[in-house]
């Protein structure tokens, strides 16, 4: 097979070093310096090869990608199995030949078939997947808290975490390992965590420092949980701090990795720890969500300042049905919409019948309300895009009018939804 001709195949399910010539490809692909052999052995563990494709040339893989089985949770705390797409790579020597396209068209069809109801991705670059059928979905805030100008009180935000209001406990790595799986699960079946996906026992495993090799330059974190007045774990959170000084005088940065809770009361405790931290100047949180509570609790909100706002989980309605039945709806109505899918997976004209008691959508011969492209309904799903600001954009068609507002009103959310995990 010559160059000029890729061949794309599936990994071998019972050869090692197959899987280890497609990471050192990714490294590759992603501009990266060799990896070690303790790391390609400790990443080959979250690889399904039936799910993996590469992309080879006399040999060698030049393109890789990888799917693998999530839990996206919808509007109303339901959750539905879903396809994450990651590690998307094309060497430079080999971009604009399609291949991308054809491992993305494979892996599609083949999450439709498994009865996945839509793809995700997180997009490192935003031109790229609209053309597969992805439209952004979630959006996230980065904040840069300066507690110089806050207007807070360090010793009255500790006090607030004291006895009779439940507490704040620093817990060993694998103390958080045996306590946070069930605190997020339980955040995502809550009614406003739409976004919220789930999370592996190796996720859990590299987030608390379990999955390293040499080289590996992650600093550990720190972790805390909320426990309520009868000692039930209600959040965690976890950070990290640069422990900077400038002139003998404190001038470090404390980093949020991650902060999940279940409750009003275990969130707002954790972030008054965090605010309130020794040795630090700057909180800075990442990925927060965009109507996250952080600015309104100092005095100053402008303290909090959003160093980047931006778009992070990407999705691709593969069975519309199933999709919009399984969510809630802020009202009760009626909506048809004509889907168009270039890629024949999804399109067609379905009714929307939201009631209190639950929703119900399938394929329909009724004129169409709006028209819209795939990717745009991937965007509207969760609640996190407004049909009208679209329509103003001129990407849907309106056939009746007030038709746009009215999916506002069915689609829109109480919360943002929210993805605070990266993939």
């Amino acid at each position: 097979m010559g160059t000029s001709d890729p061949m794309t195949r599936t990994l071998a399910d019972d050869d090692p070093e197959d899987v280890h010539d497609w990471l050192r490809a990714v490294a590759t692909g992603f501009l990266q310096s060799a990896v070690s052999e303790e790391e390609l052995r400790a990443r080959a563990g979250a690889i399904d090869p039936e799910r993996t494709q590469g992309a080879y040339v006399d040999g060698r893989c030049v393109a890789t990608f990888r799917t693998f089985a999530q839990r996206l949770t919808l509007p109303g705390g339901r959750d539905v199995p879903c396809c994450a797409v990651t590690q998307v790579t094309v060497t430079a020597t080999h971009r604009r030949r399609g291949l991308m396209s054809a491992m993305m068209r494979r892996a599609l069809a083949a999450a439709k078939e498994r009865g996945e109801v839509c793809a995700s991705l997180i997009a490192a670059e935003y031109p790229i997947y609209g053309r597969h059928g992805f439209g952004p979905a979630t959006r996230a805030t980065d904040f840069q808290v300066d507690l110089t100008r806050a207007g807070t009180d360090r010793a009255a935000r500790a006090a607030d975490t004291g006895p009779g209001t439940g507490r704040i406990d620093l817990v060993t790595p694998e103390e958080l390992r045996a306590v946070g799986p069930a605190v997020h699960e339980r955040f995502r079946a809550l009614p406003t965590s739409a976004g919220a996906i789930d999370r592996s026992a190796r996720w859990w495993l590299a987030h608390t420092g379990g999955l390293r090799w040499p080289g590996d330059e992650r600093r550990d974190l720190f972790h805390a949980v909320y426990r309520d007045r009868d000692g039930t774990v209600q959040g965690v959170a976890s950070y990290r701090h640069d422990q900077r000084w400038r002139n003998s005088v404190p001038a470090g940065t404390l980093g949020v990795d991650e902060l999940t809770a279940v409750t009003a009361e275990a969130e707002l405790a954790l972030w008054r720890y965090l605010l309130s931290v020794d040795w630090t100047v700057t909180v800075s949180a990442d990925r927060r969500a965009p109507d996250d509570v952080l600015p309104l609790l100092l005095p100053d909100p402008r303290a909090a300042r959003i160093a980047r706002h931006h778009d992070l989980l990407w999705l691709r309605p593969l069975d519309v049905p199933a999709l919009l039945s399984a969510r809630d709806y802020r009202t009760a109505g009626n909506l048809v919409l004509e889907v168009r899918d270039d890629a024949g997976l999804a399109g067609g004209r379905y009714a929307l019948d939201a009631t209190a008691q639950g929703a119900r959508c399938e394929p329909t011969t009724l004129t169409a309300d709006l028209t819209l492209s795939v990717a745009d309904l991937g965007s509207l799903c969760l609640g996190g895009e407004a049909a009208s600001r679209l329509l103003r954009l001129g990407r849907l068609d309106e056939h009746r009018p007030g038709a746009a507002d009215h999916a506002d009103l069915l689609l829109g959310t109480r919360r943002l939804p929210w993805c605070q995990d990266m993939f």
